[in-house]
C-alpha cells in the first residue's frame, strides 16, 4: 500500500538483496529473538532492567529487543504495517523541526535526526528493522521506543558514529524530547490509518469505474428485477450495476469523513494531555511541523486530557470501514446468485472462471472470487467487534489496548483494499450476461403484470396473476384473451422500452 521500502545497508535482506515490503515479509518475533542471539557480532546496551546484548548490525536497539523477547503472540510484526511506521517517523521528524524552532534541541542533533526520519521516509532505510508483535502490552511504548531508538542510530550514522553511542544522540533525551508514548503513538497511528485509508479510497474508486462501465454495457438488457428473492418487475442489467457502482460511491464519503477526525490530534499533551514537560510554543510549532511533513490539515485536539484517554475516531474509521464490508459482502452474494447455474440457477451473468470447482464433481466452476470477498468481509465484521471492546476498556486517562485496535484496523483496511482489487481484476471486468436467460425470464414473468394495474386495476391484476401461474399462460395472452385491453396498448405497455423506462399509464383528475 505504500512504495516498496528498501532494506538497510548492513541488514540481512540487504546482503541477499530482498526488498522487505508489507505482503512478503514473513520475520516474526520468534525468528528476529533467534537471530538477534546468533548474531556473528554485538554491541551491549543498557536500560532500566540491566545490560542486553543487541545484534550490532541492529538499528534498533535494548527496548525493542526486550518487547521482541516478551511479545511472541501472532507471528505479525510492526514490520508489516509500513503506514504505521511512517506516520510515527513523521511525527518524530516534526517534533524534531519543533525543538529545534523553539531552541530546545541543539541544530546539529535536530539536523540528524530530520536526516534520518528523511532517509526512512523517502528512501525507506531502515523500514524493515521493526520486529515486534503487533500484539503487545505497554501502550505502544515499545513501538514507540523501536521509532526513537532506529531513528537515533541512524543519526548517530550521519555523524559518524557508531550505533549506541546514545550519549551523543539519545533516543528518549533527543529523538523523544517534548513527547510521550501517549501523544506520538496515536498522532502516528491517525496519520498512518489517514494515508492508508487513502489506499483503500483508491481501489474503491477503480472497483466503482468497472461496475459503471459493466452497467454501460449492459444497458440495453432487459432482466426481472426480485425482491424478496421474488420476481419483481423488470429492470435493465445496466441499472443493476451501475446501483453496484453508487452503491460503493457513497462509502467513499464515508471514508473521507472519517479520515476529518482522525486529524485532530493530541500531539503537545505527552503524558495524560497537560503538556507536562513540552517547553512554550512546543505545541503550535510541531502542529505547524507536522503539516507541512504529512501535506495534511493538522489540528490540535480541543481538549487534550479528553484526547489522550479517547479512541472515538478509530471506532469511527473502522465504522465506515466496516460499511464498506457491508456493501462488497452484499455485492457479492448478488454476484453469486445471479450467476448460480449454469442449468438449475439464475444463470443471469457468467463470472470469470478462475479454477475448477470440484474434486469430486467434473465440469464444476465455483464463483471463488465473491466467496473470498465474502470472507474477508466477515473478518471485517469480527475486528469491529474488538475496536468497540478495546476502545470501551480505556481506564481513566489512557487506554492501553490501542495496539491492538491498530492491528485490527490496518488489517480491516488492507485486506479490504486487497478484496476491491481482487473482485475488480479476477471477476467484474470480465463477467458477461446471458441477455436470452434474462429476456425469458421477463417474458414468462407474472410480475409484468403490474405495468397494466392502472389500466385493469389491482383486482384484475390479481386473478390474471393466478390464472397465469396455475396454466402458464403468458400475462399478455391472458388480458387479450379476457378482453381487458386491446392488443395495441397491451405491446405498448409491455414493450421493452417502457419496462425499462415505464410511463405513468393512469388518469390524472384536475
Amino acid at each position: 500500500m505504500v512504495n516498496a521500502p528498501q532494506p538497510s545497508p548492513q541488514s540481512e535482506s540487504a546482503a541477499t538483496g530482498h526488498v522487505v515490503t508489507s505482503t512478503d515479509i514473513i520475520t516474526n518475533a520468534e525468528t528476529h529473538s533467534l537471530r538477534a542471539r546468533e548474531a556473528s557480532s554485538f554491541r551491549k546496551e543498557e536500560d532500566l532492567l540491566g545490560v542486553m546484548e543487541v545484534p550490532q548490525d541492529a538499528y534498533y536497539g535494548v527496548h525493542t529487543l526486550r518487547a521482541v523477547d516478551n511479545f511472541q503472540i501472532s507471528r505479525t510484526s510492526i514490520n508489516q504495517i509500513p503506514e504505521f511506521i511512517r506516520g510515527l517517523v513523521m511525527v518524530k521528524k516534526a517534533a524534531a523541526l519543533a525543538n529545534a524552532e523553539i531552541g530546545a534541541l541543539e541544530q546539529d542533533k535536530a539536523d540528524a535526526i530530520i536526516w534520518a526520519c528523511d532517509e526512512m521516509l523517502s528512501n525507506h532505510r531502515a523500514m524493515d528493522q521493526f520486529p515486534i508483535d503487533v500484539f503487545q502490552g505497554g501502550a505502544g511504548t515499545s513501538t514507540n521506543m523501536n521509532a526513537n531508538e532506529v531513528i537515533a542510530n541512524l543519526a548517530l550514522e550521519k555523524l559518524g558514529y557508531p550505533k549506541g553511542h546514545y550519549d551523543v544522540i539519545n533516543p528518549n533525551d533527543d529523538v523523544n524530547m517534548s513527547q510521550s508514548t501517549n501523544d506520538a503513538y496515536p498522532t502516528g497511528f491517525r496519520l498512518g490509518l489517514h494515508f492508508a485509508l487513502d489506499q483503500l479510497i483508491k481501489h474503491l474508486d477503480a472497483l466503482e469505474r468497472a461496475f459503471e462501465a459493466k452497467g454501460k454495457e449492459f444497458k440495453n438488457i432487459l432482466k426481472m428485477g426480485r425482491t424478496q428473492l421474488q420476481d419483481a418487475v423488470p429492470m435493465s442489467l445496466g441499472q443493476e450495476f451501475t446501483a453496484f457502482a453508487h452503491n460503493i460511491a457513497e462509502e467513499r464519503l464515508q471514508l473521507e469523513r472519517a479520515q476529518d477526525a482522525l486529524r485532530e490530534i493530541n500531539i503537545g499533551g505527552t503524558a495524560i494531555g497537560t503538556g507536562l514537560n513540552t517547553p512554550p510554543g512546543y505545541q503550535e510549532a510541531v502542529i505547524r511541523a507536522l503539516s507541512q511533513v504529512s501535506g495534511l490539515e493538522i489540528l490540535p485536539a480541543r481538549d487534550l486530557i479528553e484526547a489522550t484517554s479517547d479512541c472515538g475516531a478509530y471506532v469511527t474509521a473502522h465504522a465506515a470501514v466496516k460499511r464498506v464490508a457491508m456493501k462488497l459482502s452484499k455485492i457479492s452474494n448478488d454476484l453469486r446468485l445471479l450467476s448460480s447455474g449454469p442449468r438449475a440457477g439464475l444463470n443471469e451473468i457468467n463470472l470469470p472462471p478462475r479454477q475448477a470447482g470440484s474434486s469430486i464433481m467434473p465440469a464444476k466452476v465455483n464463483p471463488v472470487i465473491p466467496e473470498v470477498v465474502n470472507q474477508i468481509c466477515f473478518k471485517v465484521f469480527g475486528n469491529d467487534v474488538t475496536v468497540a471492546m478495546a476502545a470501551e476498556a480505556g481506564q481513566l486517562q489512557l487506554n492501553v489496548m490501542e495496539p491492538v485496535i491498530a492491528q485490527c484496523v490496518f488489517e480491516s483496511v488492507r485486506f479490504l483494499a486487497r478484496a476491491c482489487s481482487t473482485l475488480r481484476t479476477l471477476c467484474v471486468v470480465g463477467i458477461t450476461a446471458n441477455e436470452d436467460v434474462t429476456k425469458g425470464y421477463v417474458n414468462n414473468s407474472i410480475g409484468i403484470i403490474t405495468y397494466l394495474n392502472p389500466l385493469i386495476g389491482h383486482h384484475n391484476g390479481d386473478l390474471i396473476g393466478k390464472e397465469a401461474a396455475k396454466t402458464g399462460k403468458s400475462v399478455r395472452d391472458l388480458v387479450l384473451e379476457k378482453g381487458l385491453l386491446d392488443e395495441e396498448t397491451v405491446d405498448k405497455v409491455l414493450s421493452a422500452e417502457n419496462l425499462l423506462h415505464p410511463t405513468f399509464q393512469g388518469e390524472l383528475h384536475k
